[in-house]
């Protein structure tokens, strides 16, 4: 359980935050950056949630929670030392992908295939994921830079890629399973 009872501690001043493990880094560091997107990709997500109901609504919010723990996974380097660490290390797991990836399946059984890209919005709800989803590629893009420069959780690095792909699907279920998709249509406006 974390206790905050202090929000502001003035550490942070002098352009310096700590990592979980207690290393001090800068903030514009790779892995705060990393991190960082997953937060705000988490805020988006409790903007879209506010929009979504029943099932949709359940599984963003589990998915708000993987992102806590995404984000606690992302913030301790050197993996290696985690048997070692005087509490549980908090580390995305396949399993978690896997319900991603099922749950893609499940919502996409109920679609029309695609036949052209798809421009964000139809509904407040699906504008809100299709933003969601953007900031999810982000986020990905700033954990493999991370991974590539200092190493980090592989099944992290999947969980943001099925994540975007699982916000995609989710965009044309919030828009009536796609009948209120808005279809891209190449050069309309010339």
């Amino acid at each position: 359980m974390v206790v905050l009872n202090k929000i502001y501690t003035r550490t942070g001043d002098k352009g310096e935050t700590a990592l979980s493990n207690g290393e001090r880094v800068p903030k514009d560091s790779l892995r705060v950056e990393a991190y960082g997107t997953v937060d705000e990709l988490n805020a988006t997500l409790g903007l879209a949630r506010l929009h979504a109901t029943g099932a949709l609504a359940e599984r963003i919010a589990v998915i708000q929670n993987d992102l806590f723990d995404l984000g606690a996974d992302l913030s301790r380097p050197r993996m290696e030392e985690d048997a070692e660490a005087p509490y549980p290390v908090l580390r995305i797991i396949d399993a978690q992908v896997v319900r991603l990836e099922s749950e893609i399946d499940a919502m996409n059984a109920d679609l029309s295939p695609l036949r052209s890209f798809i421009l964000p919005g139809g509904s407040a709800l699906s504008a809100h994921l299709h933003l969601s989803r953007t900031v999810a590629r982000r986020a990905e893009r700033a954990a493999v830079t991370l991974s590539a420069a200092e190493g980090a959780n592989p099944a992290a690095v999947k969980y943001l890629n099925r994540l975007s792909d699982w916000l995609f699907v989710a965009g044309r279920v919030a828009n009536e399973n796609g009948t209120r998709d808005i279809l891209w249509v190449p050069g309309a406006s010339r």
